[in-house]
């Protein structure tokens, strides 16, 4: 695997629009642009929607478990039950889908029915034992007061706002139509206020941008609430996040082993066995020279030693690259101190263990440094390395870094994002820092796990 050092980042550098990661730049700060953006009117249209949808779930829910659990007493009870958080299911999928349009929230879609069997019984078995059905439930039950709250709040504040701003343009209505001379602030039987002077007028307006400006950010407040009643109660569980994410993992760790078996066959086949039936070729042709020319068999002899001390090395290489024995022997210090030896710049080891980790967290750890360094022997271009491994609790931390070009980035398909997939199936972290022109930093955070014997 290679990592790709030296990359350049396209920069659209156009005046005032864009910075240095690609993101639009914008000339007026968030306050005050806030209530004219997509977004914020998006928010907005949720939460008004959020009443009548949050209604209709509402009756729909309470009115159909109401009538299933009347029925209980009768075999009807449990169809209505079931079509009743079939029914809840369905508006998860819709509020999924509504958040995802207006909130720009992206949750999965939770796990389905487990149904192990065919027919009626069966499906409605596994609609009742599902949690996400009950969950579906629990929604129904809990957004329509919250929908109420978040619906009187927003349309308040948004009127006020906006009317107040605008009132500048619409209090001449009052003293034509109205026979007032504006709005009326306060008012008893003797005395009234109005907002009808230049004054008045002005500060009105100034009150009613104070209101727009911070109408977006309480709609943004309310609709947090609302993300995480989806997020929570409509996606899937925890526990099937991490079933999905096992099961990734294991495809990870099997393609990893067969791509490590093809390699290690592919060497074998194209590197010592290749030398070695040269050298049994060799020899049998020493062999038959040896009585009628002793001179050229002697030099053959000598070919074959030669022969013999290359594939001695390949297969030492091999068996390193495989499990190195003075892993297993030493621990990672030593190993990791003989492969900087063997990196083309000087190599800075610094490993703080006071304990050794587990043997396969150790093979990670000792098989990420060392790819790490043959990529800053290949493609880093520097002339300084480090490396340091040390221990925060429950976790090992491992360190590289070098002074080269950088420009290595994990999402670009290089031999990072391997490597990354490899941690990532032993609930490690890989974090890559290599801004172009260097320095590089790269961190792998891999999970402590003792179980060697005492």
């Amino acid at each position: 695997m290679a990592m790709e050092y030296g990359q350049e980042y396209s920069l659209d550098s156009g005046p005032g629009f864009r910075g240095s990661t690609g993101e639009r730049r914008h000339r007026l700060p968030a306050g005050l642009r806030a209530p004219f953006e997509a977004r914020s009117w998006r928010e907005f249209g949720y939460v008004l929607l959020s009443l009548p949808i949050s209604i209709v779930l509402f009756t729909f829910a309470v009115t159909m478990v109401s009538l299933g659990a009347g029925l209980l007493v009768t075999f009807l009870g449990v169809p209505v039950l079931a079509a009743a958080l079939a029914g809840c299911r369905g508006f998860g999928a819709l509020e999924r889908i509504r958040a995802r349009g207006l909130l720009s929230l992206e949750v999965a879609d939770p796990e389905p029915p487990r149904i192990r069997k065919r027919g009626a019984l069966a499906w409605m078995g596994a609609v009742l034992k599902s949690g996400t059905s009950w969950r579906a439930l629990l929604y129904a039950l809990l957004h329509l007061p919250w929908a109420v709250v978040s619906f009187g709040i927003t349309v308040a504040v948004w009127t006020w706002g906006w009317a107040m701003l605008t009132y500048p343009l619409w209090f001449w209505v009052f003293p034509v139509y109205a026979g007032q001379d504006g709005l009326q602030l306060y008012g008893d039987e003797t005395h009234r206020i109005y907002l009808d002077n230049p004054f008045e007028i002005t500060v009105t307006a100034l009150v009613g941008l104070l209101f727009t400006l911070a109408a977006p950010w309480i709609v943004r407040a309310l609709t947090l609430v609302d993300r995480l009643m989806v997020h929570g109660l409509l996606g899937p569980s925890r526990l099937a996040t991490r079933v999905v994410e096992l099961e990734s993992d294991r495809g990870v760790v099997v393609d990893t082993a067969a791509a490590d078996l093809r390699r290690i066959e592919r060497d074998l086949h194209d590197g010592a066995q290749a030398r070695l039936v040269t050298l049994a070729m060799d020899l049998g042709l020493a062999k038959e020279k040896l009585r009628e020319d002793p001179r050229e068999a002697a030099r053959m002899v000598d070919e074959a030693h030669g022969e013999v001390k290359t594939a001695l090395q390949e297969l030492r290489d091999l068996a390193r690259g495989i499990h190195p024995a003075v892993l297993t022997d030493r621990g990672l210090d030593a190993a990791l101190s003989s492969v900087a030896s063997r990196c083309t710049v000087p190599v800075r080891m610094e490993v703080d263990l006071a304990e050794r980790p587990a043997p396969a967290i150790e093979g990670i750890a000792y098989f990420t440094v060392s790819e790490l360094l043959q990529n800053i022997s290949k493609h880093a271009r520097a002339t300084y390395a480090a490396v340091e491994v040390w221990r925060v609790e429950n976790r090992l931390m491992l360190q590289v870094t070098d002074n080269g070009v950088g420009g290595a980035d994990a999402s670009a398909g290089s031999g990072l994002a391997g490597l990354a997939e490899r941690l990532d199936a032993v609930d490690g972290i890989l974090v890559v820092d290599s801004p172009a022109g260097g320095p590089t930093r790269i961190t792998a955070e891999l999970p402590w796990r003792s179980d060697r014997p005492a």
